[in-house]
Formats: C-alpha cells, structure tokens, sequence
C-alpha cells in the first residue's frame, strides 16, 4: 500500500492536470460561498463596503464574460508556451527532462490560476438575474472576480519571467542538481563515522544457508518495466513474521523483464500465494525511471546534459563543465554519508534480507564514464573532470572510494594523452592528474 501511494504521489506531482484540476474544485466553492454571502447581505439589506462592485446586472454580466473569455485565452497561450518550452528542453537537454518542467509546481499554480478564474466567473454569471425577472446581482461575487483577474494578471507576468529563467540551462542544471542531492540525504541520511565505514568490502561470515542457490524460490515479476518503489521495511517485516530469508534481485532503477525474479526467497517450502502477493505488492514497476529511490537517475540526467552540450552538433563544453561540477558537488556529498549494510538482520542477529544498494563507486562510473569518453579531445572538460576529483579526495575517506576515483583519473589522464593533439593541453591535464593522484594518495589534512 505504502509503495502504492508512492507511485501514485509521483503521477501526479507529474502532471499537469491535478493542480489545475483542484485550483477548479477551490474556484467552485469560492463561487457558491460568495454568491450565498451575497444572498444573505441581501436579505438582511446590509450596506455594502466602498471597494464592492455596485453595478447593474447588465455591467456585471459583461464584466464578468469579459474576464472569463480573457481567462480561457490565457490558459490556451500559457499552455502553447509551456509546450514551447518543453520542446526546447527535450531537443537542446534531452527528452528525459520533460519530467522536470511538469513537475514544476509553477507551471501547474499558473495554468491553475487561469482554469480556475474562467470558472469561477462562469458559475457566477450563471446567477445574475436582470430585471425582467427577480432581480439580484452578487456584488461581492463580481468584485472577488475582478481581483482573481488582476492576480491572473499578475501571474501571467511572473509565468512570463519563469519561463524564461527555468529553460536555461544552468537553471535546468541546478534543479536536477537538487534533486540528486536531496536523494542521497534522502537515501542516506547518516553521516559517516569517524571510523571508515566498511563500503563495499562487506562480507558475510555466517547466516547465509548452504541450501539456499539450491532450495530457494523466485519471486517473479508480473508486468515489464523499471523499478521504482521498493519498501524494504515491508519486506523485512514479512521476513521477520515468516522465518525468511529474502534476496533481493534488483533495486530502483533496473528494469525488469515480465517472469523474471524481484527476489529470491529461502526456504522455498514456507512459500505460499499469500506471500508472493505480499512481496510483489512491495515492489511498483513503472515505464519509466524516477528519482525517488534511484539516485543515479539524477545523476544520468546530468551525464545527458553533458553528453548532449559535448556532441558535435552543440558543441557547448561550459555547459558540461557545469554538470561536472555539480556532480562533483554531488560526490562530495556522498562521500561522507554512510551507506547502510547489504544485510538486514532481526533483532535477535538472523539474517532476514539481502538488498542490492548502489555504492560509491557504481555513483562515480555513472557519472563520469560517459563524460569521460565524450571530452576525450576537450581539454577544457578533462581538466574540468580532474579538478573536480581532487575536490572529492579531499573528503573521500573509505579506500575503496579513493581505489575507484583512482581508476578514473588513470583512464581520463590516458584518454588525455590519445585524444588531445596540442602538447601544452597534454602538459596541463598532467599536471591536474598529479595532483589528484597525490591527494588520492594522501588526502590534505592526513597524517603524514
């Protein structure tokens, strides 16, 4: 259920019209409750306050169809500029950040406002009654009409300012810079320890049954598509009442083939209906990546950005060395938070789960191995990428982090030497690959 909410939470944080769609039910009710706050000071002949509207019926009717047909117009140019917008950014940034732009919680207040202000004038002016009939004009309606259009009128000029800011692409940048790291302290809100945490090298000295590749069952997967959501608390918790052992098969972010396993559980025998409802209802499969649970999604979005400004057809390298160093950033950030242990064991020391969680260094492949091998021949980016790794050694304090950032700087100061023709490039990508591999080596601030 919890995962369920999730995925659900995330469709319409997405689209574009729940916000518009409340904005409307809340412009109804404010319809009905101004046109009965009307009726009542009508009925008790009460003196209406000076900024009120004291028209006639025929003013009210034109004022208000005047502004519902205005209204109607804005939303239909605000939603072509949104489009506009959106095609920008999936042709210069790439399709992949279509998502972003509709989870702008501004784009959906503005296309709210507009919605909401047509319908509201429309309900309104289905009330007025001229003389000819039992005459009656909501004065305080028509006047909360006028207001909602001028605060339309307002947004219309914010829209105009947002859009403009949010297809930049070092705007663009810094949102999904955000998003990633509002993950990682998401995923991993503990810092790390004084002592290093034992990243990477965990081994498991007993709890793991020898019968298990033999006797265990698979969990499979009904449906295709990418990992979203998995709530490992429910997982455990289900583990725990039942005296299993749950391996699990993948983690948000990998796609999964219809039949094949989600987990595998041990021992097989204890495996009912029942229980493989339960751990498939743990699980939400989507069509397509989020970034709620699957930080390297973030990261992938800005290696795109990259990848795409370094294409021959853009040749936009300040634009890459902005996503290098907001990956680094991200880097940094991570370097220091402890990533939890692949096993889960119960209260009483039995081993209960095994998760699949990304580690450091699968985070510093994602981010720089197609970087890397797109700025090849830029000495800009290369250097870029160096820096930006002697950043991160002076906060990475796990070896097999420093190992992996290591690798990396080998393999850009090789791609360096085959890709750069101009001897003077070669030399200032060698110097940046000395000094990240000393303090690689030995970290500022360490014991000599």
């Amino acid at each position: 259920m919890k995962t369920m909410l999730l995925k659900y939470w995330d469709r319409v944080r997405s689209s574009f019209w729940f916000v518009p769609s409340a904005m409307a039910v809340a412009a109804i009710a404010l319809a009905f409750a101004t046109v009965a706050a009307d009726e009542l000071m009508a009925e008790k002949l009460l003196q209406m306050p000076r900024w009120i509207y004291t028209g006639g019926a025929d003013g009210a009717s034109l004022l208000l169809s005047t502004i519902a047909g205005s209204m109607i117009t804005i939303a239909g140019v605000v939603f072509s500029m949104t489009l506009v917008a959106l095609s920008l950014a999936s042709s210069q940034l790439g399709p992949r950040l279509l998502r972003n732009f509709m989870r702008d919680a501004a784009n959906q207040l503005v296309i709210g406002t507009f919605v909401s202000t047509f319908v509201y004038c429309l309900l309104v002016l289905r009330t007025i009654r001229r003389a000819d009939e039992t005459l009656f004009v909501p004065h305080l309606a028509v006047s909360v009409g006028v207001l909602l259009a001028v605060v339309s009128l307002a947004v219309l000029i914010y829209f105009i300012h947002h859009v403009a800011v949010s297809i930049q692409a070092d705007q663009v940048i810094a949102h999904v810079s955000e998003e990633l790291i509002e993950g990682i302290e998401h995923l991993f809100p503990e810092p790390m320890g004084e002592s290093e945490a034992q990243r990477g090298s965990e081994t498991l000295d007993s709890g793991w049954p020898a019968a298990f590749d033999r006797e265990a069952r698979p969990v499979a997967a009904t449906e295709d598509g990418y990992v979203n959501f998995v709530d490992p608390d429910a997982l455990m918790k289900l583990a725990v009442q039942e005296k299993l052992l749950v391996h699990l098969q993948s983690r948000p972010g990998h796609y999964i083939v219809k039949g094949r396993p989600l987990v595998m559980v041990w021992p097989g025998e204890r495996v009912t209906d029942q229980l493989v409802s339960q751990v498939r209802d743990a699980f939400v499969l989507g069509a397509q990546r989020t970034a709620s649970q699957d930080i390297e999604f973030s990261v992938n979005q800005l290696v795109e950005i990259a990848g795409r400004a370094l294409s021959p057809g853009i040749n936009d390298p300040f634009t890459a060395i902005t996503c290098v160093d907001r990956l680094g950033s991200a880097l940094c950030r991570l370097a220091q938070r402890e990533i939890p242990s692949r096993y889960r064991f119960d209260e009483h020391g039995v081993l209960r789960m095994i998760a699949r969680a990304p580690t450091f260094a699968d985070i510093v492949d994602a981010s720089f191995n197609q970087i890397r091998q797109h700025a090849r021949s830029n000495a800009a980016v290369t250097i870029r990428l160096l820096e930006t790794i002697a950043v991160i050694a002076q906060v990475v304090r796990h070896p097999l982090d420093r190992a992996a950032l290591q690798r990396h700087v080998a393999m850009i100061a090789r791609g360096a030497r085959d890709g750069l023709p101009e001897a003077e490039d070669r030399k200032a990508v060698a110097q940046r690959y000395q000094t990240a591999v000393r303090l690689l080596i030995q970290p500022e601030g360490a014991a000599a």
